[in-house]
C-alpha cells in the first residue's frame, strides 16, 4: 500500500542546487589563478558592475560628474570571480525551476488528460444508457397496447 510517491524529483533538485555552491567556489578559485579568465571573463563585468555602483552611490550622495577610477587587476578579479560564482548559482538555481515548473506542468497536463477521458467516457455511458432507456421504454408500451388489446373478461 503506497501512501504517496516519493518526491524524487524535488530531492535531485535540492540535491544539484546545494552542490551548486561548491561548483561555483571551485568555478571561483579557477578563474582567480587563470590569467585568461582575469582578463577577458572576470575583469570586464567587474569594472562595468564597479563604475555602475560607484556611479548610483556618487548620485545618491550628490555628486556630478565625478570621475571613477577602475579597479585594480586583483579587484577586478577578486569581484570578476565573486560575481562568476553568483551568476553559476543562480543559473542552477534558474535552471531548477524551470525544470521543476516544467513537470508540474507536464504532470498536469496528464491529470487534465485523464481527466478529459473519464468525462469523454462518461458521455458515452451515458449515452448508452440513453438508447437503453428508450428502447426499455418502446418495449414497455408495446407490451401496454399488446395487453390493453386483450378483450377483458365478463362477469357471469
Amino acid at each position: 500500500m503506497v501512501v504517496g510517491a516519493f518526491p524524487i524529483a524535488k530531492l535531485l533538485y535540492l540535491g544539484v542546487r546545494q552542490m551548486s555552491k561548491p561548483i561555483a567556489n571551485r568555478i571561483k578559485a579557477g578563474a582567480r589563478r587563470s590569467e585568461f579568465f582575469k582578463t577577458y571573463i572576470c575583469g570586464p563585468p567587474a569594472q562595468i558592475y564597479h563604475w555602475v555602483e560607484m556611479r548610483t552611490k556618487m548620485r545618491i550622495m550628490g555628486f556630478r560628474g565625478s570621475t571613477i577610477k577602475p579597479l585594480n587587476e586583483d579587484m577586478a578579479a577578486e569581484l570578476g570571480a565573486e560575481l562568476l560564482g553568483e551568476a553559476v548559482i543562480f543559473l542552477i538555481g534558474g535552471g531548477c525551476m524551470v525544470l521543476e515548473y516544467s513537470r508540474q506542468a507536464a504532470n498536469t497536463r496528464r491529470k487534465e488528460e485523464e481527466h478529459n477521458e473519464t468525462i469523454t467516457s462518461l458521455q458515452t455511458q451515458l449515452a448508452e444508457l440513453t438508447l437503453t432507456t428508450e428502447t426499455l421504454d418502446a418495449q414497455l408500451r408495446e407490451i401496454n397496447r399488446q395487453l390493453l388489446s386483450f378483450p377483458v373478461p365478463t362477469k357471469k
